[in-house]
Protein backbone atom coordinates (compact mmCIF):
# COMPACT_ATOMS: atom_id res chain seq x y z
CA UNK A 1 0.00 0.00 0.00
CA UNK A 2 2.85 2.34 0.65
CA UNK A 3 3.92 2.07 -3.02
CA UNK A 4 0.40 2.93 -4.19
CA UNK A 5 0.34 5.95 -1.92
CA UNK A 6 3.67 7.21 -3.27
CA UNK A 7 2.43 6.77 -6.87
CA UNK A 8 -0.72 8.79 -6.23
CA UNK A 9 1.31 11.43 -4.38
CA UNK A 10 3.73 11.66 -7.33
CA UNK A 11 0.80 11.93 -9.75
CA UNK A 12 -0.77 14.65 -7.61
CA UNK A 13 2.52 16.58 -7.56
CA UNK A 14 2.81 16.48 -11.36
CA UNK A 15 -0.78 17.69 -11.67
CA UNK A 16 0.03 20.55 -9.31
CA UNK A 17 3.15 21.41 -11.32
CA UNK A 18 1.30 21.75 -14.65
CA UNK A 19 -1.07 24.65 -13.90
CA UNK A 20 1.69 27.26 -13.31
CA UNK A 21 3.25 26.29 -16.64
CA UNK A 22 -0.14 26.65 -18.32
CA UNK A 23 -0.65 30.03 -16.68
CA UNK A 24 2.67 31.21 -18.09
CA UNK A 25 1.69 30.05 -21.58
CA UNK A 26 -1.69 31.77 -21.31
CA UNK A 27 -0.16 35.03 -20.09
CA UNK A 28 2.37 34.91 -22.92
CA UNK A 29 -0.45 34.45 -25.41
CA UNK A 30 -2.31 37.42 -23.94
CA UNK A 31 0.76 39.66 -24.24
CA UNK A 32 1.52 41.36 -27.58
CA UNK A 33 3.28 39.07 -30.04
CA UNK A 34 6.06 41.55 -30.68
CA UNK A 35 7.16 45.00 -29.65
CA UNK A 36 6.67 46.78 -32.96
CA UNK A 37 7.84 50.37 -33.23
CA UNK A 38 6.05 53.08 -35.16
CA UNK A 39 8.80 53.01 -37.81
CA UNK A 40 8.37 49.26 -38.31
CA UNK A 41 4.60 49.71 -38.52
CA UNK A 42 5.02 52.46 -41.11
CA UNK A 43 7.22 50.13 -43.17
CA UNK A 44 4.51 47.42 -43.13
CA UNK A 45 1.61 49.71 -44.10
CA UNK A 46 2.66 51.32 -47.38
CA UNK A 47 -0.48 53.33 -48.21
CA UNK A 48 -4.28 53.28 -48.06
CA UNK A 49 -5.89 52.01 -51.26
CA UNK A 50 -9.14 53.61 -52.41
CA UNK A 51 -11.14 52.80 -55.53
CA UNK A 52 -14.88 52.81 -56.17
CA UNK A 53 -15.08 49.25 -54.91
CA UNK A 54 -13.11 49.92 -51.74
CA UNK A 55 -15.14 53.10 -51.14
CA UNK A 56 -18.27 50.92 -51.17
CA UNK A 57 -16.56 48.56 -48.69
CA UNK A 58 -15.89 51.51 -46.39
CA UNK A 59 -19.57 52.41 -46.28
CA UNK A 60 -21.25 48.98 -46.35
CA UNK A 61 -18.79 46.51 -44.80
CA UNK A 62 -16.77 48.73 -42.41
CA UNK A 63 -13.55 47.74 -44.23
CA UNK A 64 -10.61 49.78 -45.41
CA UNK A 65 -7.97 48.60 -47.90
CA UNK A 66 -4.22 49.17 -47.60
CA UNK A 67 -1.21 48.32 -49.73
CA UNK A 68 1.15 46.49 -47.38
CA UNK A 69 4.65 45.02 -47.48
CA UNK A 70 4.93 41.62 -49.19
CA UNK A 71 6.34 40.01 -46.03
CA UNK A 72 3.60 41.34 -43.71
CA UNK A 73 1.47 38.76 -41.88
CA UNK A 74 -2.13 39.33 -40.82
CA UNK A 75 -1.21 39.68 -37.14
CA UNK A 76 1.54 42.16 -37.98
CA UNK A 77 -0.90 44.19 -40.09
CA UNK A 78 -3.43 44.31 -37.23
CA UNK A 79 -0.73 45.45 -34.81
CA UNK A 80 0.61 48.06 -37.26
CA UNK A 81 -2.89 49.51 -37.81
CA UNK A 82 -3.33 49.72 -34.03
CA UNK A 83 0.02 51.47 -33.58
CA UNK A 84 -0.31 53.92 -36.48
CA UNK A 85 -3.98 54.82 -36.30
CA UNK A 86 -4.93 53.86 -32.71
CA UNK A 87 -7.98 51.84 -33.78
CA UNK A 88 -9.02 48.28 -33.01
CA UNK A 89 -9.49 45.77 -35.83
CA UNK A 90 -11.47 42.52 -35.88
CA UNK A 91 -10.12 40.82 -38.99
CA UNK A 92 -7.66 41.17 -41.84
CA UNK A 93 -7.94 39.57 -45.26
CA UNK A 94 -4.99 39.74 -47.64
CA UNK A 95 -4.62 39.35 -51.39
CA UNK A 96 -1.61 39.44 -53.69
CA UNK A 97 -2.20 41.50 -56.81
CA UNK A 98 -0.20 43.08 -59.60
CA UNK A 99 0.02 46.29 -57.57
CA UNK A 100 1.35 44.44 -54.53
CA UNK A 101 -0.10 42.86 -51.43
CA UNK A 102 -3.39 44.35 -50.27
CA UNK A 103 -4.92 44.07 -46.82
CA UNK A 104 -8.66 44.50 -46.27
CA UNK A 105 -9.11 45.48 -42.63
CA UNK A 106 -12.43 45.32 -40.74
CA UNK A 107 -12.77 47.56 -37.69
CA UNK A 108 -14.41 46.89 -34.31
CA UNK A 109 -16.33 50.14 -34.02
CA UNK A 110 -19.35 50.38 -36.35
CA UNK A 111 -18.05 53.51 -38.11
CA UNK A 112 -14.34 52.74 -37.72
CA UNK A 113 -13.50 52.56 -41.42
CA UNK A 114 -15.36 55.78 -42.24
CA UNK A 115 -13.77 57.64 -39.32
CA UNK A 116 -10.26 56.51 -40.31
CA UNK A 117 -10.86 57.29 -44.00
CA UNK A 118 -12.02 60.79 -43.02
CA UNK A 119 -9.00 61.20 -40.74
CA UNK A 120 -6.69 60.18 -43.62
CA UNK A 121 -8.48 62.52 -46.05
CA UNK A 122 -9.72 59.71 -48.32
CA UNK A 123 -13.43 60.56 -48.07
Amino acid sequence: MNNDTSKTTAAAETKKAKPPAQKKAESAAAAPASDMTAAQAANLIVAPYVTEKTFTQIEKENKLAFIVAEKASKKEIMEAIHILYETETTEVNTARTIRGKKAFVRFKSPEGARELATKLGLV
